[in-house]
C-alpha cells in the first residue's frame, strides 16, 4: 500500500528546520505485515527529543529512515501468527519490542532486549525485515515504529492494547514520555514516600518524572530548567521548589533548600552540564539517575572516591525500566484517576506537513510535547 511518511535522508541539517527541511514528506510503499507483525493505522505521534537527536546526528542512525517512535493508533490488519489482537483494537506503540527469550527479557527487563537493540540500531523490525520502500529501495524503520506516517507495520511485540476511551493524542504519550519519565522514578529508583527528589530538564520526559515523584509521595520535589515558563508549569504540577539552571549558584541553592542535597536526582535533559549538576546536588548515600542521551562521544568526569566514601550511585534508565504490557495500562489507570495528569503536558497538535517547524519549536525548548495528528 502507499503511505505518507516523514523521511530523514541525511542527518545534520542546519536549523531552522522550517527552511532546511530535514524531514521530507514522501510517498512510500508499505509491504503487508509478515509473520508476527501488525499493520497499524497511526492516529497520533508525539515529537520527542530522541527524534531531534537523530535529525541533528547526535543519535546516529542509518538513512533514509522514516522517523517517529512515540505513537498510538488502530489495528488495521494482522500478520500470520498474531491471535491476541483484533482489527479495530486501539494500541500504543513501544520503541523497544521484547523478544521474551534473551537474558534481559527473561530477567524481567524488556527495555534491554538484546535482539531489539540490534534491530533498532540496524533500522529494521524485530524480525530483521524492512517493510518500507521508496521507488523500490529499502527505507529504514525508526526504533521499530516509524510513527510519523499514516500507517506502520510493526512487530506484535511493539504493541500494547489500550482502552478505547483514551484519546489517541494522549495515548501516544504513554509510548515514550510517560513510561520513560514516570518509570525512571517508580521502577529504576523506586522512590520512597518522603524522599527528596530533583528533576533537571523539564521537557516531556522530565515533567513526567516530576509527576512520578508526586505519585511516589516525595516530600520535596525540586524542578530545574533554563526556562521560567517550564518552571512555572512544574510548580503547578507539584514541584515544591524551582530553580533556573542558568544561575551560577543553583547547586548551592538546591543543597540549602534540601538540607544538604536530594536523595534522588533525575537528569532528563540529555546534557553533560545537566548531568554534572545532578551529581553535585545528590546527597551522600543518594542516587543520580539519567535518561538523557547525549552524543556518544560526550563524557563527564567525577571523583570515583565519592562512590565509596559517600556510597553514591550513578545509574542509567532506559524506557523507565518498564515492562510496557504491565506499566502502560497501570499508568493509564493513574491518569484516569486524576493522579497522573499527562494531558497538561500537551503543548500543540500539528499536521504532518508542519513537522519541520514543530521540530524548531522543540529545539528551542519552547514546548513540552507536540503531537502530530492524522485525520
Amino acid at each position: 500500500m502507499k503511505i505518507r511518511a516523514a523521511v530523514l535522508h541525511q542527518m545534520g541539517a542546519p536549523p531552522p528546520y522550517a527552511q532546511s527541511k530535514p524531514l521530507k514528506i514522501e510517498e512510500l510503499e508499505l509491504d503487508p505485515p509478515g509473520e508476527g507483525e501488525v499493520l497499524v493505522r497511526i492516529k497520533a505521534a508525539g515529537l520527542c527529543h530522541s527524534d531531534l537527536s537523530v535529525i541533528e546526528g547526535t543519535r546516529p542512525r542509518p538513512t533514509p529512515m522514516a522517523l517517529g517512535h512515540e505513537a498510538a493508533g488502530v489495528v488495521a490488519a494482522l500478520g500470520s501468527g498474531v491471535h491476541d489482537l483484533a482489527v479495530g483494537d486501539h494500541v500504543v506503540l513501544v520503541f523497544v519490542p521484547s523478544c521474551g527469550h534473551c537474558i534481559p527479557c527473561a530477567e524481567g527487563r524488556p527495555a534491554l532486549c538484546e535482539p531489539a537493540a540490534g534491530a533498532n540500531t540496524a533500522g529494521t523490525l524485530l524480525s530483521g525485515a524492512r517493510r518500507l520502500k521508496m521507488k523500490g529501495a529499502a527505507v529504514h524503520h525508526h526504533l521499530g515504529v516509524s510513527g510519523f506516517a499514516d500507517h506502520a507495520v510493526v512487530s506484535r511485540h511493539s504493541l500494547v492494547k489500550v482502552d478505547k476511551s483514551l484519546a489517541f493524542d494522549e495515548a501516544a504519550l504513554f509510548g515514550c514520555a510517560v513510561i520513560t519519565g514516570v518509570g525512571a522514578v517508580l521502577n529504576t529508583s523506586r522512590v520512597k514516600a518522603g524522599a527528596r527528589v530533583a528533576v533537571i530538564g523539564l521537557g516531556g520526559v522530565g515533567l513526567n518524572s516530576l509527576l512520578g515523584a508526586v505519585v511516589a509521595g516525595a516530600k520535596q520535589i525540586v524542578a530545574i530548567d533554563l526556562r521560567d515558563d517550564k518552571l512555572k508549569l512544574a510548580k503547578q504540577l507539584g514541584a515544591t521548589h524551582t530553580f533556573n539552571a542558568s544561575d551560577a549558584e543553583v547547586a548551592a541553592q538546591v543543597k540549602a533548600a534540601t538540607n544538604g542535597g536530594v536523595d534522588y536526582a533525575f537528569e532528563m535533559a540529555g546534557s553533560i552540564p545537566a548531568l554534572e549538576l545532578a551529581w553535585k546536588i545528590t546527597r551522600r548515600g543518594g542516587e543520580t539517575v539519567t535518561a538523557g542521551l547525549p552524543h556518544p562521544q560526550k563524557t563527564m568526569s567525577f571523583a570515583p572516591v565519592q562512590l565509596v566514601g559517600e556510597e553514591r550511585t550513578l545509574k542509567g534508565s532506559y524506557l523507565g525500566g518498564c515492562v510496557p504490557v504491565r506499566d502502560i495500562p497501570t499508568y493509564i489507570d493513574l491518569y484516569k484517576a486524576g493522579k497522573l495528569p499527562v494531558d497538561r503536558l500537551m503543548s500543540d497538535r500539528v499536521k504532518l506537513d508542519d513537522i519541520n517547524a514543530a521540530f524548531d519549536k522543540l529545539a528551542s525548548g519552547a514546548t513540552v510535547r507536540q503531537v502530530v495528528i492524522f485525520d
